[in-house]
Parts: structure tokens; sequence; C-alpha cells
């Protein structure tokens, strides 16, 4: 009895948890979408390289646009070797 009230607890507890997210904010890209609700799930799409773009494809969703925090642009010219 004691190891099924124990078994239940453990899958209890491991029904409740949630799976650990990487990096939220892809540094790359200016815009990112912020989509939520229980039908396309919680998430940070951060693929846009503009808000024009972003509000574009969450038409009709429930999902916000917003600024990348974390956006680092590129430098315009190519790495090149040091001599």
């Amino acid at each position: 009895m004691r190891l099924l009230a124990a078994l239940l607890l453990t899958l209890g507890a491991i029904c409740m948890t949630t799976p650990a997210s990487a990096q939220m904010y892809d540094p790359r890209y200016p815009v990112c979408m912020h989509v939520y609700g229980e039908l396309l799930g919680e998430r940070m799409d951060c693929i846009f390289t503009s808000l024009q773009q972003c509000q574009a494809t969450m038409a009709g969703n429930p999902a916000t646009c917003l600024v990348n925090p974390f956006y680092a642009p590129r430098s315009g010219r190519p790495d090149r070797p040091e001599r």
C-alpha cells in the first residue's frame, strides 16, 4: 500500500512539471511574436525582420508582436582574418 501511494505521488509530481525551455529570444532577429493560449501553446518566435512581417503572420491568432530586447545587429562588413 505504501509503495502504491509513493508511486502515485511520484507520478503526480512528474505530470505537474513543465519542460525546461531554451533561450526565448534569438539575437539574430529584431522582432519577436509572443504566441499565447492553450490551443497554439505558449511560445516566443523571434524570426521576423520587421513589425509588419510579424503582424501579417499573427493575423487571426492569439499573439503579440514586440521588439526583441536582445537583438544584436551584425556588422555590415564580413569578418576578415587578421594579417
